[in-house]
This record gives structure tokens, sequence and C-alpha cells, in this order.
């Protein structure tokens, strides 16, 4: 293979463009297996940690990335071999628009080239099906090692740019004001009080619970429908709002009572795609800042167990919270403490949850649960059949473990 002269660009002989079409109309159809290793990796690595733990951002990031691969191999359907443009997708400006309303700088993007890793590998076994003529297989190696290589340079380029352009934008207007004066209140800077109370335009020393909002589907317009939606199942008349993302949006509301789950998810019925994630109230400065972060860790804690939960409020995750924060003793502390009850049918282990719950008064369970007594006490019979304790030796742990299972979804 030899260069062009004039572009330094690979030239590629006839049978190898055909090649490299007949791959790429491979690579644009992904095994979904191929597909979630190349989102694994994106957001596995220490610099983009602060982006993994978000799940707007993350999802965000695993559109980008896919778009990437699907932007690649398209263009080399089309014309293989020659240079792809960057990306420039609505995809990627979202995820950069949204990093910079994060704060976040250009070392977000390492997902690009971790992906990229990725992506390659998996090039390597489409090539590697396609022929095993080794004349073919180092001319096609080498012009796609170039392209995907400027391919990626030349879209983290033009993502970089548009970041700068994000973030220009964020130092003007009364959103950049507010975003600044929130982060500082959060991070326990010397704001005076008076000071971020006029650029918020929203009274401190009162009653405050946050609320965070996200979607790994709907668009801003749903996640600000939902938000009224939430204001209005709190009774408050008014609500502090800062954009995260496209997809995200921190909520105080200043009231002292958190609004039920139940009332929350009747008022969200028509955005089922938007989660919420709620913080313990609070008052004053320190409640504002205390709230918040509640609620980002409940957050995160519905997206590290994948749970189908669409509301979450601190007060009820707290304990499943520090009990999942490492996935592999969460998955010992489970199979441990349920042994084959982990496996059983729902109502089973709804009544020995219920059962904990109620001090052991299986009376109580049986009105709660809305059965016969008899029925609760042969469904804590066959759970303790199951269980590698009895119930009675073990109950807060069993409750706990259970917890857990139904936050995750799974059993």
């Amino acid at each position: 293979m030899v260069r062009d002269a004039a572009s330094e660009w690979p030239r590629v002989s006839p049978r190898v463009r055909e090649l490299f079409r007949r791959g790429a109309e491979i690579a644009l159809n992904p095994h979904a297996e191929w597909v979630e290793e190349l989102h694994a990796a994106a957001l596995g690595g220490a610099r983009v940690r602060l982006v993994a733990e978000d799940p707007a951002l993350a999802a965000a990031t695993r559109r980008a990335n896919l778009a990437n691969l699907l932007h690649w191999a398209a263009a080399n359907v089309q014309n293989p071999g020659r240079r792809v443009p960057a990306n420039t997708s609505s995809e990627l400006l979202e995820a950069s628009r949204d990093l910079v309303r994060r704060g976040l700088d250009e070392t977000a993007l390492d997902s690009y080239r971790t992906a990229q890793n990725v992506a390659w590998r998996r090039w390597i076994e489409i090539v590697f099906g396609l022929t095993d003529d080794p004349g073919e297989l180092r001319e096609l190696l080498d012009v796609s090692a170039v392209s995907i290589g400027t391919f990626i340079d030349d879209t983290v380029a033009a993502v970089s740019e548009r970041m700068q352009h994000e973030r220009d934008e964020l130092t003007r207007g009364a959103h950049a004001e507010r975003r600044a004066a929130v982060t500082l209140l959060l991070e326990g800077a010397p704001i005076g009080q008076a000071r971020a109370e006029s650029r918020l335009g929203y009274r401190l020393s009162g009653p405050h619970t946050a609320a965070i909002l996200w979607s790994g589907a709907a668009g801003s317009e749903q996640v600000e429908a939902a938000a009224e939606a939430v204001t209005r199942a709190s009774g408050a008349d008014h609500r502090l709002t800062v954009i995260a993302s496209a997809a995200a949006m921190w909520v105080w509301l200043p009231v002292a009572t958190a609004p039920p789950v139940a009332d929350l998810i009747a008022r969200l019925a028509d955005h089922p795609d938007v989660r919420v994630a709620v913080g313990r109230p609070g008052t004053g400065v320190e409640g504002f800042r205390r709230s918040h972060l509640d609620a980002a860790t409940t957050q995160r804690m519905v997206a590290r167990l994948t749970s189908p939960q669409q509301v979450a409020r601190y007060q009820d995750v707290q304990l499943v919270s520090l009990l999942t924060s490492e996935p592999t003793q969460t998955d010992e502390f489970l199979a441990d403490t349920l042994g084959d009850l982990r496996y059983a049918d729902a109502e089973t282990r709804t009544a020995v949850l219920t059962y904990v719950r109620e001090l052991g008064s299986t009376t109580r369970t049986a009105e709660r649960l809305y059965t016969h007594r008899n029925t609760v006490l042969r469904r804590l019979a066959r759970a303790d059949e199951l269980l590698p304790r009895p119930l009675a030796e073990n109950a807060l742990a069993v409750a706990a473990a259970l917890e857990a299972l139904h936050w995750r979804g799974t059993g």
C-alpha cells in the first residue's frame, strides 16, 4: 500500500476497498454483547468515574459512543477506506453540553479513546473473518488503524471545541449565576446567604427538600414537566431549578416534608421515562446542601442497582445504599443471608419482609397484605425451608437483604 502524496492518506487497492466495505456492513449491525463491552469499557476508567456515577451522563456517553461506532461504519460502507468526517451528531453535541454543565473538562472524553480500543479489537475479529491473505490483511489493517485513529482524533477535537463554546455560554446569563451560586453552597464555600439568595431568587433560611430528576430516554421538556408534577405533589407554590444536563435537573422545594412516594408516582404517570431521587428535608443553608447530597446518593444507588423503581427517597433507601456500595459484597450478602429464598416467588418474599416490619405479628401482616392469617403462616413456613438459618434467628439481616433485593429489582 502507498500513501497519497497530496493528502498523506493511505491509497487503498480495489480489493481491500471491497473488503473494507464488507467489514463495515458487519460493524454497522453490532452484536448486543459487543455494544455492552463497548459501554463497560468506556465507563470503566478512573478518569471517567464522575461520568459513570451520574446516570444521565452515563446514558449520554453510551449514546455518544454507539453513535461514533455507527457513524464510522456507515461512512465506510459508502466510501470504504476514505477519511471519515468527525461525528458532530446531536448525540455528541448533547453529551458535550452535559459534561460542561456538570463542570467537567475534556478528560471526560477519555471514554471515546477507551471505546476505540474495544472497537479496534472487534474490528480485527471482523477483518480476519474476511480474508486470510497476508498482503490483504496487512493493507486492510494499516488503513483501518489510520482511519479509526484519525476519526476519533477529529471527533474529540470537534467535541472539545463544542465544549469550549458551551463553557463560554455558561459564563453569561442568569443560569450561569444560579449554577455558580449553587456550586458554592454545595461545596461549603464562604458565600454570604443574602448574596446567594439574591443570585438564586430563592430563600435559604426556611425548609428545603431537594430532588434530582433525570432520564436516559426523555428530553428536557419531559424532565421539566416532571419537575412541575413533583412541585405540585409537594404542595409548594414555587421551586429552585438548576439545569444539570440536557436530561437532568436539580430541584429544591421549600417544604419540610418529602412528598409520599405513591403521590409522586401518580403525578408522574404521564412521564414514565423520568426518574426521581428525593433527599431528606432540611433547614437553612446546611439543609439545602445536605438534602441535595442525599438525593445524589439515592440517584447513584438507583443507577448502580439498575433499579426499576421510578421514585426513590433517601429515607427509604439509606440502609440499602450502605449495603450495596460494593456490588461483589452485596451479592455475597444476599446469597449468604437469603439462600434459596432469593429466588422464591414474590408473595413469599413480601410476606417475610412485611412480617419483620410488623414486628413478628402475623395478624398485622395479614391485614397489611389483605390476605388470611393462615396464608401468611404457610408463606413463612415456606421461607424457613428456603433460608440458610431460621427467620427467627436472623430476622433483621433477612429483612435488609430483601430490601436490597427489592431495590435491585431482581429475584
